[in-house]
């Protein structure tokens, strides 16, 4: 009786072996794909990176409104939505709505630099096509405003700072 079951035992440890030499192998396989895939499309974006550069202009935008906004809700032309993927007509993109000389027309614009361009002013942009790569001030130099910070993150910071406060053994007169 205890032979079987040390059989049985002995079974069991081999194909729980069995099944995580498995597993690992499949995993070990996955991590090199993606590994392969991300080289691959790194290539990608670094060759339409360089086409973007190549083909930069200087321009004078008046900056009329910007916003995230799916593609297809953006006013885009329709050379622009056929050439578009239906995967990303419904993702949210940096649009900036700007007149470009006597034209107004719906540009996308860099993640980066999106929060750096302002509203109802005039700025200097290198555009390629209908993409704005870079952004600079006509007037002024341009700063990113600070994002608003949420209440808990000032709770958090002021129970942060009471907590140092007594750990010093400073008290704060409260009023």
């Amino acid at each position: 009786m205890e032979f079987y079951s040390g059989l049985l035992l002995g079974a069991m440890i081999s194909k729980f072996a069995i099944v995580s030499i498995i597993i690992a192998v499949v995993l070990i396989a996955g991590i090199i794909a993606l590994g392969i895939w991300g080289k691959k499309l790194q290539k990608q974006q670094d060759e339409s990176r360089q086409q973007l550069e190549a083909a930069k202009q200087s321009v004078k935008l008046l900056v009329i409104d910007k916003k995230r906004m799916k593609l297809k809700d953006a006013n885009m032309p329709a050379v622009v939505m056929e050439n578009v993927p239906k995967r990303f007509q419904n993702q949210k993109l940096p649009i900036v709505k700007a007149k470009v000389g006597p034209q107004i027309m719906s540009l996308i614009c860099e993640e980066q630099i999106f929060d750096l361009i302002p509203v109802k002013k005039e700025v200097r942009a290198s555009i390629s096509g209908i993409y704005i790569l870079e952004v600079k001030g006509i007037h002024s130099s341009l700063e990113a405003k600070g994002r608003k910070i949420s209440f808990r993150e000032k709770v958090s910071a002021k129970a942060k700072s009471l907590s140092a406060d007594i750990a010093t053994g400073k008290k704060k007169d409260s009023k």
